[in-house]
């Protein structure tokens, strides 16, 4: 089979070589799928940066879902997937014409829903489903801050709040952003790249604070979510944006942003932090990613999700999709095309 190998850490261009390689098999419990396409994450533009400590030792696959059709089906693996087409996701792999996942990572799917928007179901809407609708259960009328609105993660968040009757606050990065969010319902979007964010949402609640904050980004704006935050109020960490440099220094740098946080004065203010990696549920907890898998299929099935896709790349222009995808321009999914 063919699969981009990333071969190096640095700029896609380079990093990234379209190789080779054995078919893999399917073991007790998994399937073997034919891979129409895959998605891509932010987690994987940090992976090929060489910043995601959880990245397989170079040479590596990455990739964490693909769409396609099962073709084999393992030992003890139920046979109803067997030649039915699917959404999967995988811890690595992805970025091949052949995948290996657990059958609870997998889902059946109409023939006629497009790529996108079927790989936005996965990595990126099970990230959602959990951290609103397990970790984080949202109730109306509940005042929701919502990071990287405008991404993969982002978009399905403000959808699933404003479903929830929450009055969201959105934070966008640039203006081309805004009128998108918008249409997805949310009360109050936030360009940051034109103001301060944290200024505006305390002009606008007054005497008032948050709720909810779901915060992909860290760094800086940790310390600045935890003041919005009244009592009772939830601050979710799913992701690391901020982070740029590489190395111990970097790593440093990073935490230095956040700060120190003593948990005595979470209990004594009644907040509560909470941290989401999808790779630590689907190692522990493989049941709970088949819920959130089959939920996230059922909402968009009846409306309630309805994912951006920002654009469809051809298989030879996986290192321009990454590019792409790291610029912070892009809005919802981007996906990649065999």
């Amino acid at each position: 089979m063919r699969a981009w190998t990333l071969i190096k850490h640095g700029e896609p261009k380079a990093a990234f070589a379209l190789r080779d390689h054995p078919d893999p098999q399917p073991g007790p419990g998994q399937l073997l799928i034919r891979c129409e396409g895959f998605g891509l994450n932010y987690a994987d533009v940090m992976a090929a940066r060489g910043l995601y400590r959880e990245a397989p030792p170079l040479p590596s696959i990455l990739g964490y879902e693909v769409v396609g059709r099962v073709e084999q089906c393992g030992e003890g693996t139920p046979n109803e997937f067997l030649g039915k087409r699917v959404v999967a996701m995988t811890r690595f792999g992805g970025y091949a014409e052949l995948a290996i996942t657990d059958h609870r990572a997998c889902a059946i799917i109409p023939d006629g829903m497009p790529l996108g928007e079927a790989a936005a179901l996965a990595t990126q809407g099970c990230t959602a489903w959990y951290a609103a609708r397990i970790l984080c259960p949202l109730r109306k009328g509940e005042r929701v801050l919502v990071h990287s609105a405008a991404g993969g993660v982002g978009q399905l968040l403000v959808q699933l709040a404003v479903h929830s009757g929450c009055e969201v606050f959105a934070v966008v990065g640039n203006k081309e952003k805004v009128s998108v969010v918008k249409a997805m319902g949310a009360a109050h979007v936030i360009d940051r790249s034109a103001e301060d964010y944290a200024q505006t949402i305390r002009s606008v609640l007054g005497d008032d604070r948050l709720d909810v904050s779901f915060n992909a980004v860290g760094g800086t704006s940790f310390k600045q979510d935890l003041s919005l935050i009244g009592s009772g109020g939830r601050l979710v960490l799913f992701g690391g944006a901020e982070r740029g440099g590489i190395g111990l220094f970097g790593t440093l740098r990073f935490v230095w942003r956040m700060g120190i946080l003593l948990p005595i004065f979470l209990m004594i203010h009644s907040r509560s932090l909470l941290g989401i990696n999808m790779l630590r549920i689907s190692e522990h907890k493989p049941e709970v990613i088949a819920e959130c898998l089959h939920a996230v299929i059922a909402a968009h099935r009846t409306g309630v999700l309805r994912p951006h896709v920002h654009a469809t790349y051809a298989a030879s222009e996986l290192p321009e999709a990454q590019l792409a995808l790291a610029s912070g321009r892009t809005m919802g999914k981007v996906v990649v095309k065999w």
